[in-house]
C-alpha cells in the first residue's frame, strides 16, 4: 500500500482507533473520508481535522451499505483504500442469555457482516484502481478469546479468516489487503476502558501501528509488539496460559 496520495474512507472514523487512524493518515497527504453512525462524533472529528469529510453509514443496513457504495464512488471517484474498523463489543453471560439474542446478533451483524457487506459493495470499485488497499481491524482476541465477550472474540476470529481467503483470491489484483491487529487499547469501545493501565494507550498503539505501515508499505498484518503474546499463542505453545490470563477479566 502506498502511504500517501490515497482516498480513504474509514468506517468507524469518529473515535477511537478508526479516529486515530484516519487523523494519521490524513497528515501525511490523503484524502480521508469517515463514516459512522454517531454525527456528533464524526463532527467532532472534522472539526478537530479540517480537510477530513465525514458521512453518516449505518454498516447494519444492507441496503444502506449498497446506496452509500454508490454514492461516496460517484463523489470521490479516486476511492482506493477502505478500512473496515466499525466494531462493537458486549459482555454476554451464555448461561443466561435473554432469548432473542439481540447483542450476539447485533455484535455479528456489525463487526462481521458490515465489512463483508461493505468490501463486496466496494470492490468492483477498488478493482479498477491502479493502487487500491482493503484494511480490515480484527483484535488479538481473534487469536485468544476473551470469555467474556465471546461473540465479539469469535466475529474477529472470523475476519481474520476472511481476511486470508479475501487476500489470496484478490492475488494478481490492484487490490491488498492488511489486517490490522490491535491489543486491549484504552478507547470508549466498551465501560471502563478509559483509562485503564492494563491497556495500551491509543496514541501509543496508533504510533506504533502507523511506523510498521511506513517502514513495511505492504504487510499482511500490522502486530505491534503488544499484541504478539495473543496472535502467536497457539504457535507458540502459549494458547492455554494466554486463554488462563484472559478469562479472569471482566468487563
Amino acid at each position: 500500500m502506498q502511504i500517501t496520495g490515497n482516498t480513504i474512507l474509514v468506517t468507524g472514523g469518529g473515535s477511537g482507533i478508526g479516529r486515530g487512524l484516519a487523523e494519521s493518515l490524513h497528515q501525511l497527504g490523503n484524502q480521508v473520508i469517515i463514516s459512522g453512525r454517531r454525527p456528533d462524533a464524526l463532527a467532532d472529528t472534522t472539526k478537530a481535522n479540517p480537510g477530513i469529510a465525514s458521512l453518516t453509514l449505518d454498516v447494519n443496513d444492507p441496503e444502506a451499505i449498497r446506496t452509500f457504495a454508490a454514492w461516496v464512488t460517484t463523489e470521490y471517484p479516486s476511492l482506493n483504500v477502505l478500512i473496515n474498523n466499525a466494531g462493537i463489543m458486549r459482555a454476554e453471560n451464555l448461561r443466561d442469555l435473554p432469548g432473542g439474542l439481540a447483542d450476539s446478533e447485533a455484535i455479528i451483524t456489525t463487526n462481521l457482516l458490515g465489512p463483508i457487506r461493505l468490501t463486496a459493495a466496494l470492490l468492483p470499485h477498488l478493482q479498477k484502481q491502479k493502487h487500491a488497499a482493503i484494511i480490515n481491524v480484527s483484535s488479538g482476541l481473534a487469536f485468544v478469546p476473551l470469555p467474556v465477550t465471546p461473540t465479539y472474540s469469535a466475529t474477529k476470529a472470523a475476519l481474520h479468516s476472511y481476511s486470508v481467503s479475501l487476500r489470496v483470491q484478490l492475488a494478481g489484483t490492484p487490490v491488498e489487503v492488511i489486517e490490522i491487529i490491535p491489543p486491549a487499547v484504552a478507547t470508549d469501545l466498551t465501560p471502563g476502558r478509559i483509562p485503564n493501565e492494563r491497556m495500551m494507550s491509543l496514541p501509543d498503539y496508533i504510533e506504533q501501528a502507523m511506523q510498521i505501515l511506513k517502514t513495511q508499505p505492504t504487510p499482511s498484518e500490522i502486530c505491534v509488539e503488544h499484541v504478539k503474546f495473543l496472535r502467536f499463542a497457539e504457535a507458540n505453545g502459549n494458547f492455554q496460559k494466554a486463554l488462563g490470563m484472559l478469562s479472569s477479566v471482566t468487563l
